[in-house]
């Protein structure tokens, strides 16, 4: 699980740049959440499948794609980076605003988040990142499920999530922010190792 690396110390940017490398945490509302160990190969390269898949498509167009680990900082105003009290590292991300990018991390909301889930983290990428980007006005996120080969999908309405969209990972799908986007499952599971294989059922 995500744990609080301290309580009653609300932190910052500032005190998560001065933590060492080989460690990862994110930052919601000052309190730290150690990120879970190295991820497993099904985890890495179905990630780094959709991020192709999704690179690709974005060529030529404003909308840039970025894989972890990249800082995205979420402000509550407009307090310095310095003073920032949320920082996470999505997986996958999508922001078409250039402000927003800078050379050291991003600042404000991408349009799009895609986490990969693992055991360890699933609960918290449900519950606490769903609140979280739903309050920072990410337009859309999908929670990946390897194990179960199933995607939640939240799309941003009138500032809420409402119910998710639960789907398989299977045929095509796009984000309902970007249509042009098609994501073609059959050519990321492919690439799986042949130990993540779900069971196939026979029965009609």
């Amino acid at each position: 699980m995500a744990l609080p690396r301290a309580t009653g110390h609300r932190f910052t940017y500032a005190d998560y740049r001065q933590w060492p490398d080989d460690e990862r945490w994110e930052l919601i509302d000052g309190v730290a959440y150690a990120m879970a160990p190295a991820p497993t190969i099904s985890h890495q390269i179905l990630t780094g499948q959709l991020f192709r898949q999704i690179d690709q498509a974005l060529d030529g167009t404003p909308c840039r794609a970025l894989i972890a680990p990249v800082d995205v900082l979420l402000p509550a105003a407009n307090e310095a980076d310095e003073q920032v009290t949320t920082v996470v590292q999505p997986d996958i991300l999508v922001v078409c605003d250039p402000a927003k990018v800078t050379e050291n991390h991003i600042r404000g909301a991408p349009d799009w988040i895609i986490e990969v889930l693992s055991p360890a983290t699933a609960r918290h990428d449900h519950l606490t990142k769903r609140s979280l980007y739903e309050r920072a006005g990410v337009r859309e996120y999908w929670l990946v499920h390897p194990v179960d080969r199933v995607i939640t999908l939240y799309t941003l309405k009138d500032g809420l999530y409402g119910g998710p969209e639960i789907v398989e990972m299977a045929g095509e799908r796009s984000p309902a922010i970007f249509p042009e986007i098609v994501i073609r499952w059959q050519a990321v599971l492919d690439k799986l190792p042949d130990h993540s294989a779900a069971p196939v059922d026979q029965h009609p």
